[in-house]
Order: C-alpha cells, then sequence, then structure tokens
C-alpha cells in the first residue's frame, strides 16, 4: 500500500484535498474515482525519493475534475462501498 497526498489543481490554486492509501500508482493521463464518488484526472505524479515517515506520504498525485463531457463521467452512481469495497466490510454493516 502506498500513502498518498491528493493535491487538486483548480485553476491557478492547489488544494489539499485528503492523504490516502492506494494499492497501485496512478500515472499522469488516467482518471481515478476519489473517496466522494467524483472522476479526476490525474495531470502529475511527483513522488519523494528517499523519503520515509510513518505519518507522511510518499507521493503528490495533480489531479483536476474530469471534463462533464469525458466518458468517466458515465461511471456516475457507482456506490463505492457497495460496488467496490471489500466484500467483508459489506458483510459488517449488514
Amino acid at each position: 500500500m502506498y500513502k498518498i497526498l491528493i493535491m487538486l489543481h483548480d485553476g491557478d490554486d492547489y488544494i489539499r484535498m485528503n492523504k490516502v492509501y492506494i494499492e497501485s500508482m496512478p500515472v499522469a493521463g488516467q482518471y481515478i474515482i476519489h473517496s466522494d464518488g467524483l472522476p479526476y484526472y490525474v495531470e502529475e505524479v511527483t513522488t519523494f525519493v528517499g523519503y520515509v515517515s510513518s505519518k507522511g506520504a510518499i507521493a503528490i498525485v495533480v489531479v483536476h475534475p474530469a471534463p462533464k463531457d469525458a466518458e468517466v463521467n458515465n461511471l456516475y452512481g457507482v456506490d463505492i462501498v457497495k460496488d467496490l469495497d471489500d466484500p467483508e466490510y459489506n458483510k459488517k454493516e449488514e
């Protein structure tokens, strides 16, 4: 698992979204679905070389919201917990 910091690039501003754990590192040009259920386009991935910290991240992933006409928006309505999460997690909720 990788701990990364997601930064939103909105106009001229960079806004910290959150730190998340991911299983595979995204690459520039890829779309990701964030925990808010919205698709984001990955602009850039910057990793910290030799950086070790139990509280810190190993990379900054810069994203911006997917264009409204992007095909990835057809995934709207996906329930992250119900449709994508670990089945064992869903059993706990029942």
